[in-house]
């Protein structure tokens, strides 16, 4: 078996264990860390010319912020949640944007903001899972 095959199969499955176990508060988590590294990704892409590899990263980036907006919950229609489902909506038309242009620029800009919420996502404790 080659072994670069076996790497990337075993990481896959660590990867499915770890969702398997995750709290929702760490599956918000490890979405927005997957945001930013498929963001910092296209913009290797972009570094080395690879054209193809920054538009599935790209896509994959905003996948992953429109699977972060469909966890909101629009019914509270808190004007926190409706800011927050704002800025992503904005990180998505920055990203295509980014991606129609070839900017990384553009991609700074939306890990920059990415960030940001994660950074504030991380201060709020996880809640206990025994209460």
């Amino acid at each position: 078996m080659n072994p670069m095959l076996a790497l990337r199969q075993y990481q896959k499955i660590g990867a499915q264990a770890q969702v398997s176990e995750a709290s929702p508060h760490r599956l918000v988590q490890m979405l927005m860390e997957g945001g930013l590294d498929r963001i910092a990704q296209a913009k290797g892409a972009i570094e080395r010319g690879d054209v193809p590899g920054k538009g599935v990263l790209i896509s994959k980036a905003i996948g992953i912020i429109g699977g972060l907006r469909e966890g909101l919950d629009l019914e509270n229609r808190a004007d926190e949640v409706e800011q927050l489902d704002n800025l992503y909506i904005y990180m998505m038309k920055r990203l295509a944007e980014a991606n129609i242009k070839t900017d990384p620029v553009l991609l700074d800009e939306v890990s920059d903001l990415l960030r940001t919420v994660k950074d504030g996502w991380d201060g709020i404790a996880a809640p206990d899972p025994q209460f």
